[in-house]
């Protein structure tokens, strides 16, 4: 009996410190399914939005916080960081005026192999970029890196605080897509 009683208190022993290092560990709140569903949405959405250009670019501002911010890095070597609403809605644009003249119109961005990780902000991503019909090929399938995000969650639902496009070794800084053919149909 006594041995018993010995073996129950070693085992509360080791069990209690262990619960007690768990409890403590997780200071990261879980992500409901609703979230991760959430921010592939959002994920979706960014892919409409650079796609199309719609609103001059503003609906894919729209996509982050305030002050969010996007950049590219090759290499190591960040790009020009675009942050705030303005300079977001330029960079859907390509740097150009309107939504008419964007170096990629027509391309196609797919994101893949979606990685979601609850952080202490919110969450963090990680999310390959495929894009179909450059140089106006419907055929041409280019992997195009990938993006590291991180996701806020707000009273507007789930947006980006800050993405960067980690580009493929040897890609071009930005992939061109063509301008529709008025004569085709």
């Amino acid at each position: 009996m006594n041995l018993r009683r010995a073996a129950a208190a070693i085992a509360m022993g080791l069990m209690l410190p262990a619960a007690a290092l768990l409890a403590g560990q997780s200071k990261t709140p879980a992500l409901t399914t609703q979230d991760y569903i959430d921010i592939q949405q959002l994920n979706a959405r960014y892919a409409v939005a650079i796609d199309e250009c719609t609103n001059n670019g503003y609906d894919y501002a729209a996509l982050y916080i305030e002050d969010g911010w996007f950049t590219a890095s090759r290499n190591g070597r960040q790009g020009t960081k675009w942050q705030g609403r303005d300079k977001l809605a330029e960079a859907a644009r390509g740097s150009m005026k309107s939504c008419d003249e964007v170096p990629w119109k027509g391309i196609k961005h797919m994101y893949v192999n979606h990685v979601i990780v609850p952080s202490a902000e919110g969450a963090t991503g990680r999310i390959d970029l495929i894009a179909i019909g450059l140089d106006g090929d419907p055929h041409k399938v280019e992997h195009q890196g990938h993006y590291e995000d991180v996701y806020v969650k707000t009273p507007k639902g789930w947006l980006f605080k800050s993405r960067i496009h980690m580009l493929a070794p040897g890609q071009a800084a930005v992939s061109s897509g063509s301008k529709p053919n008025p004569d085709k149909k």
